[in-house]
């Protein structure tokens, strides 16, 4: 017995010595041991089943968690109690059928506004279910609290708030990592260093749900929430060459700002002693390949961070209201600094009038972000304090560019964008150098340029008065004539 204790307890502390952090989102650790982040023995990365023995967490006691069904009954309850200003809506279904329920909160949910928006998803990893539990306590919390409190009501009129609390219903009801089919979701999305996960047909449903959802809806900013460390993490998750390393993305500096507004506002986040500040780069935590994060970042122009926001991945429950004091703030500040900070506007034609879906860019940073078809407002998340010369651009048009000081406040910056046609020399074209008169040259100038709606409106309407003195002036005519006959 002595024997096998000794073993056995050098087995156990070489386990312990693993950081709790790393064991997060999929550890570099364990990862080049049982290849579940997606690594091959030659080193390349491809999309792997999880390994059972290592990570199907042990069954634990779940008294106090919803189940999938009661998690339902409760979106749907939500959606009665608060119908005034929530929208109840499904994404798709799980491997094993169960839909994927959203809930919306804004003043007009459900209706199309010029307004940024925000997702949060839970439950990502079926054996991290403090998300699902926070999300709903946030929707009934912004419920109850619309109008009476300043932060709720910011957010309910000036933010589209989507709720997913669970993106993985069927790892959580079997006490696994992965989906039915045993799949690390966030390891299944396309990928910028490795096009392996780029073959629909092996795409998980949740995973092709999540890509459907953001095909319809754009999203300004995002969080994903995990459990087993308590940080906020932002791109790039990982490396060209799969190494441990800051890896910044051309972001990097407004990224670290929103990381740390979580952070920040949490109750004990930013005294990290593993992170500074209580937050970090992906790829210099430890690499990951397929994350959901970076590729709402680079295909869907979404600022979306990684939060873990629980040490223990599955907490007994009588812990989730302390882990709601602890992150509810958090979560508020997270949301309501889309409009509290960077800038917006709308982007319109000089000719037509009608909103553009332009493209807005920061010159010197790497990154475009669209405005909507149907207002064409953008919604640009930037690090305050700072210089930036802002650049909306929009094919058949002339670019505009402006450069502003974003204090602490959001700014508004509006675009009017003239079309492409060069006036002048449309004008040389038709004077050919035979306007002298340099007036008439002004007055055509006035007419064929931004005033040539008003000018061919006044037109229209001269025509259409000499059209009535020329009918009237022959009526008179008619009838001296029938008069002479007469006489």
């Amino acid at each position: 017995m002595e024997l096998f204790s000794v073993p056995l307890l050098l087995l156990v502390f070489s386990f312990s010595s693993f950081p709790i952090s790393t064991y997060a989102r999929g550890g570099e650790q364990l990862a080049t041991r049982t290849g579940f982040a997606g690594y091959t023995s030659n080193g390349f990365f491809s999309r792997h089943l999880l390994d059972e023995n290592q990570l199907k967490t042990k069954r634990v006691e779940v008294d106090g968690y919803m189940t999938n069904s009661e998690l339902e009954k409760a979106v749907k309850e939500f959606g009665r109690r608060c119908h005034k200003i929530s929208k109840i809506y499904s994404i798709g279904k799980s491997v094993n059928h169960i839909p994927l329920w959203v809930i919306e909160i804004a003043d007009k949910a459900g209706q199309e506004e010029a307004e940024p928006a925000f997702k949060f998803v839970g439950n990502v990893h079926g054996d991290e279910p403090v998300g699902r539990e926070l999300l709903m306590l946030l929707a009934n919390w912004l419920c109850d609290n619309y109008k009476t409190d300043p932060l709720a009501t910011l957010i309910v009129k000036g933010v589209h708030l989507h709720i997913l609390p669970t993106m993985n219903p069927d790892g959580f009801s079997l006490r696994q990592r992965g989906n039915a089919n045993n799949i690390d979701l966030n390891r299944d999305f396309p990928d910028q260093f490795f096009p392996n996960n780029d073959d629909v047909d092996f795409r998980q449903p949740e995973t092709k749900a999540i890509m459907n959802w953001l095909k319809e809806r754009h999203f300004t900013a995002s969080a994903s929430l995990h459990g087993g460390a308590l940080v906020a993490n932002y791109p790039w998750d990982g490396s060209p060459n799969r190494r441990k390393q800051y890896y910044a993305c051309p972001d990097d500096k407004t990224f670290q700002y929103i990381a740390s507004v979580y952070s920040s506002s949490h109750y004990n986040m930013s005294q990290s002693e593993e992170f500074d500040g209580g937050i970090t780069n992906g790829a210099l935590w430890y690499p990951i390949y397929g994350g959901m994060q970076d590729w709402n970042y680079i295909h869907r122009g979404c600022f979306e961070l990684t939060l873990e926001i629980s040490d223990n991945k599955w907490p007994n429950a009588d812990e989730l209201p302390i882990l709601w004091e602890y992150n509810k703030m958090s979560m508020l500040n997270l949301v309501a600094s889309l409009v509290r900070t960077g800038v917006h506007g709308r982007i319109m034609s000089s000719r037509s009038g009608r909103p553009l879906p332009a493209s807005v860019m920061i010159k010197e940073i790497n990154y475009t972000v669209r405005a909507g078809s149907l207002f064409g407002d953008y919604h640009r998340v930037l690090a305050p304090d700072d210089s930036y010369e802002v650049v909306a651009t929009m094919p058949g048009y002339r670019s505009k560019s402006t450069r502003i000081l974003l204090g602490g406040d959001a700014m508004t910056v509006d675009f009017v964008l003239d079309p492409e046609e060069d006036q002048h020399r449309q004008l040389s074209s038709i004077c050919k150098c035979d306007c002298e008169n340099e007036d008439k040259l002004e007055m055509m100038e006035y007419l064929l340029g931004s005033h040539l709606e008003f000018s061919f409106l006044c037109l229209s309407m001269l025509g259409v008065i000499l059209l009535l003195v020329f009918f009237l002036w022959k009526r008179k005519m008619t009838s001296r004539q029938i008069i002479r006959v007469r006489t």
